[in-house]
């Protein structure tokens, strides 16, 4: 061991000799070689890069399911429900009654001895957890008055050809109730369930679901349901969050569903009409096929046809109408006496198609409304298909009601009111959700960030593509369509020291800040990483390759970060932990702009670059010369690896009027008061 030691010492001090030698052979400043500009720092009284770079450990760890590289592996595996429904309006009682048969399928590796159901129409009774967890602030509490779910019978019913049904023993648990198997259903096996339920459809709250009249008659927005599985995952295995106002964490499957109402009655649904001869006149069925194959809005039903019973096939009684979807997580639909009907082609990569479609009520007809919602529809989809994943639906369908701003797989729900720039907003950003969290499907009652941020993102390249950018973002102060955020906001959102970080489960973060923190500093999060940090070509094919592998399944935070680093090939702990896990601020300094030579600017300059936050970002300094010229130099992030100050050498051979960090405000720095210098 003493020998060992006394090697130890030799060699470090061998080490330090040989590096004051090559410290004394280099030569004095001014004789072949630039001038040496000491760099000071390390850590400061605001910053200390040993906690920003030091090494991340990711929320989930790797498992056999999921892979180093952020992607499933061969081994990954989620359960599946399919479901077939036959579900009657009664528009004199406003109550839905449905028969339900579910077929759930183990694909998991374990023996499951209970199932869990998501029974969200208990969040409209008055003993419900989200009364007193919102306290009225996204709900009405008087337009919530019903008796929840009422189940008539639960029936177990076997695969296995001739078994007879067992009764289900369950219990209710707010919105969730718990079926116990008399036997575990083993993996790969499938089993069904019967219900027969019914409720009264609430009145207008939040978004989700609603009915309501305009002077053509009543439109129901029919959200939320059905009792509907719950997922068991390998993450948390039976994912039971009740339902507290945060969205939805559901199952893939097959849905046939089928929705009898009185004959005057147009149904928009979920999925593609299968029994459109049934339902529609000869005329409709006609314009519904031009539509398929026109760029052109065409309507099905036109505002002077509402009032004519010649556009409906049947003049009294009622019509059923069958919808179908493969490879959903839901199924929603409006049906309603006064919509007005158009539709358009959707054309999509590969030479295929869908359909754009939109239902709305008189009152939101014109061109000024309603009547340009199907262009919107149809661009936003067309752009995000060309962008990041081919639309995978048949139909993309918007209605106008009174469940304003709310998604659903292939169809969403906006606001009679809205109109011109708004409109295109709200649909943009609702049909988005197709691509998160319908496709991605993130679990948005933990993680809504990355379903509702990551659609803000896409957002602002779609107001910056239809039409020119006619109403495309402004970065400049201004916020921005689709929900893009200026930096400088962001860096606000930073700095309040009551704003929950990122991480954070989606029903925690309060209403005050979940538009600020939820949408907003996730989507500015996305476009810092594709803007200044990665670029576009690598942040794209990384960001595709995600969504790609990820299109129909169950992603977690850290599958997307790990993802992102393996396909962009770079380590970034420092952002995961600065702008995700914590709300920490960002702060650069420009000071002592000083020239090389003091008499001759033709032999450059320098400043001093001083980080005072914690958060750090790749950043652009501009130098302004006094002829009114400029040049732009990129410091990354790495600058701040070891230390909290850097003398920056400035390349110059002109006289410079001042140096300004972060220009054009793309980063958000919390006090541009010191973001300039002058010699």
């Amino acid at each position: 061991m003493t020998h060992v030691c006394a090697m130890r010492r030799a060699f470090i001090a061998a080490t330090l000799f040989a590096s004051a030698a090559m410290m004394a052979a280099q030569p004095p400043q001014g004789q072949g070689r630039r001038p040496q500009i000491p760099d000071t720092g390390g850590r400061s009284a605001t910053y200390d890069p040993l906690k920003t770079f030091a090494p991340y450990a990711m929320p989930q760890p790797v498992t056999s399911y999921r892979g180093a590289d952020g992607a499933p592996t061969p081994t990954y595996w989620q359960n599946s429900a399919d479901y077939e429904m036959h579900a009657t309006i009664d528009p004199g009682t406003k109550t839905l009654s449905n028969i339900e048969t579910i077929t759930y399928t183990n694909n998991s590796p374990v023996a499951l001895n209970s199932l869990w159901l998501q029974v969200e129409q208990n969040t409209y009774r008055a003993d419900a957890r989200s009364r007193a967890f919102s306290g009225g602030s996204r709900q009405r509490p008087e337009n919530i008055n019903t008796d929840g779910t009422v189940f008539e019978s639960m029936e177990l019913l076997s695969t296995v050809k001739s078994a007879k049904p067992v009764k289900a023993e369950y219990v209710i648990s707010d919105t969730r109730a718990r079926i116990d198997l008399p036997t575990p259903l083993p993996h790969g096996s499938s089993i069904k369930i019967l219900i027969k339920y019914h409720y009264t459809v609430p009145g207008i709250w939040g978004g989700r679901t609603s009915v309501d009249d305009v002077k053509d008659g009543p439109i129901y927005d029919i959200a939320q349901w059905y009792p509907r599985m719950a997922v068991y995952d390998d993450i948390h295995g039976w994912d039971t969050q009740p339902f507290l106002g945060n969205e939805f964490y559901t199952e893939f499957g097959n849905y046939d569903f089928y929705v009898t109402v009185p004959s005057n009655y147009l149904v928009a649904g979920t999925g593609y009409l299968v029994n459109g001869t049934e339902v529609l006149t000869k005329t409709q069925q006609d314009r519904l096929k031009q539509a398929a194959t026109s760029d052109k809005t065409v309507f099905i039903r036109t505002q002077d046809e509402v009032h004519d019973p010649a556009s409906r096939p049947k003049k009294d009684g009622t019509l059923t109408w069958h919808y179908h979807m493969d490879h959903t997580r839901d199924a929603v639909f409006s049906a309603s006496p006064s919509f007005i009907w158009d539709a358009a082609k959707i054309n999509l990569p590969s030479g295929k198609t869908s359909l754009a479609e939109s239902f709305y009520p008189a009152e939101a007809a014109g061109d000024d409304g309603w009547g340009r919602c199907t262009e919107y529809l149809k661009d936003a989809v067309e752009h995000f298909s060309q962008d990041w994943y081919v639309y995978p639906y048949p139909a993309g369908i918007n209605v106008a009601g009174f469940s304003s701003g709310m998604e659903y797989p292939g169809l969403v729900f906006d606001g009679i009111r809205s109109k011109g720039k708004g409109l295109f907003v709200v649909t943009a950003h609702e049909i988005g959700h197709t691509w998160f969290p319908m496709v991605v499907q993130s679990n948005e009652r933990r993680d809504a960030w990355m379903d509702e941020g990551f659609n803000t993102f896409i957002d602002i390249y779609e107001s910056d593509q239809f039409n020119h950018g006619v109403w495309g973002p402004k970065r400049d102060g201004e916020y921005a369509p689709g929900g893009g955020y200026p930096a400088d906001e962001i860096a606000k959102v930073n700095a309040d020291p009551e704003a929950p970080p990122i991480l954070m489960r989606s029903d925690a973060i309060r209403e005050k800040y979940r538009h600020p923190v939820t949408y907003f500093k996730s989507a500015e999060g996305l476009y810092l990483l594709r803007e200044e940090i990665l670029g576009h070509e690598v942040f794209d094919r990384a960001f595709r390759k995600y969504i790609n592998d990820w299109a129909f399944k169950h992603p977690t935070p850290s599958d997307f970060f790990r993802e992102m680093e393996s396909e962009a090939g770079e380590d970034l702990s420092y952002f995961w932990r600065g702008w995700y896990e914590n709300n920490w601020t960002m702060d650069m300094a420009a000071k002592d702009l000083k020239y090389n030579d003091p008499s001759d600017p033709s032999k450059g300059a320098h400043v001093i670059i001083e980080q005072n936050g914690q958060l750090v970002l790749p950043a652009w300094v501009q130098v302004k010369y006094d002829d009114g010229t400029d040049l732009k130099i990129k410091l990354p992030a790495e600058t701040w690896m070891q230390k909290a100050t850097y003398t920056m050498p400035l390349p110059t051979t002109k006289k410079i009027a001042e140096v300004m960090i972060d220009p054009e405000h793309r980063i958000p720095d919390g006090n541009r008061a010191n973001n300039t210098a002058k010699p």
